[in-house]
């Protein structure tokens, strides 16, 4: 019986050492390369417009489930072709694709009856990126060395991450820190998702806290022919000195595949000292393309914004226009225009193009960027 035993525990062993080697040369290797132009055109009369050529690819493995469990990494490499911009070359605007060399994801990951878990460095994207997010669209994409866990029961959706470390999109940027980040979802309601969460931030060089908590909602409805779509937020923020209040309202309809949506996003000001702000959110996102409030000014930013969104031929149009005022005070921001047509060709290969044109008023100098890209999967 003994032996028997013994012979039992050393075939389990080898069934499990060769199904651990298959999860191993059963993985998949892969590449994304992206080619973008991008011209930036500030008129400050200080430095010159930017012309940025950028080559960005990562390539990375990712095994098979084995249990549960994956394991990934993956590389990113990012070249300036032409390199006619900051901070490349001085005397140029901004483009902010540093060429970059670094292990952009390397995690270990389990996903089991409801139950998922990633440790290691890797890319957190809670709800919209409002808040958290990857920074995707910039060649060097926003990650995190975390530990991130969750669980999902029926309509409710729990996910919490402790970050040890933010790897910006700017290395020089990157940053210790002791973050704590809870979001909580709800989808079990007909009309929408239900979410509340709590972002608790540190800066390890700085002790400085950057804690927020907040709530949305969101939704769509359809009535008769078309879809009534909603969503609002509410988020109050402390730092060790002030406090700050954001509010997001946007409702809209969806007509034969066509978008319009009306909104207002406020990053509210602390008596004109303090904007809030969400320094891990994929900020390209919101407030224009432009990116000309990647920090919220002092006395706050009010934008009003319109919306319209379809396809034609196979293209995906966007065009929106942003109108920003501050929140406290009477200081205009002015306005902002972004046109979008971004074509998919096949599973493989997608072209794009994108153009900001910002309008100066109180503050601020004219801003002109153009994108062109084409990008590559395998």
């Amino acid at each position: 019986m003994k032996a028997q035993k013994t012979l039992l525990a050393i075939a389990l062993g080898l069934a499990a050492s060769q199904t651990f080697a298959d999860a191993i040369s059963d993985g998949k290797f892969y590449a994304d390369v992206t080619a973008r132009f991008e011209s930036a055109d500030q008129d400050n009369g200080a430095s010159k417009t930017a012309n940025a050529l950028i080559a960005d690819t990562a390539f990375g493995y990712e095994s098979k489930d084995f249990s549960g469990f994956k394991f990934l990494a993956e590389y990113e490499v990012v070249n300036a072709m032409i390199d006619n911009y900051a901070p490349e070359t001085a005397g140029f605007d901004t483009v902010a694709d540093p060429e970059v060399r670094e292990w952009n994801r390397a995690q270990i990951s389990y996903a089991n009856d409801g139950y998922t878990a990633v440790l290691g460095r890797q890319r957190i994207i809670l709800d919209n990126a409002r808040f958290v997010g990857n920074v995707g669209w910039r060649a060097n994409e926003q990650t995190f060395d975390a530990a991130t866990v969750g669980y999902t029961i029926g309509d409710v959706a729990v996910k919490y991450s402790y970050i040890d470390q933010v790897n910006s999109i700017l290395p020089k940027f990157d940053a210790d820190v002791t973050d704590h980040l809870l979001n909580i979802s709800y989808s079990g309601i007909k009309a929408g998702k239900l979410t509340a969460y709590a972002y608790l931030l540190k800066d390890d060089d700085t002790d400085a806290k950057n804690d927020t908590f907040g709530a949305s909602f969101g939704g769509k409805t359809a009535v008769n022919d078309l879809s009534v779509i909603y969503s609002a937020e509410v988020a109050t923020q402390s730092t060790d000195d002030f406090d700050a209040l954001y509010y997001a309202l946007e409702g809209g309809v969806v007509v034969d595949g066509i978008t319009i949506a009306l909104g207002n996003e406020t990053l509210g000001s602390d008596s004109g000292d303090y904007g809030f702000q969400t320094p891990l959110a994929t900020k390209h996102a919101f407030n224009g393309w432009a990116d000309m409030f990647l920090a919220t000014p002092k006395d706050g930013l009010s934008d009003t914004y319109l919306k319209v969104a379809g396809m034609a031929a196979g293209v995906k149009l966007v065009g929106v226009y942003h109108d920003f005022k501050a929140d406290e005070g009477s200081n205009d921001y002015g306005s902002e225009i972004d046109l979008l047509a971004v074509k998919k060709l096949n599973d493989k290969f997608t072209v794009g193009a994108k153009y900001a044109t910002y309008s100066a008023e109180d503050t601020y100098v004219d801003t002109d960027k153009f994108w062109l890209w084409a990008q590559a999967k395998f």
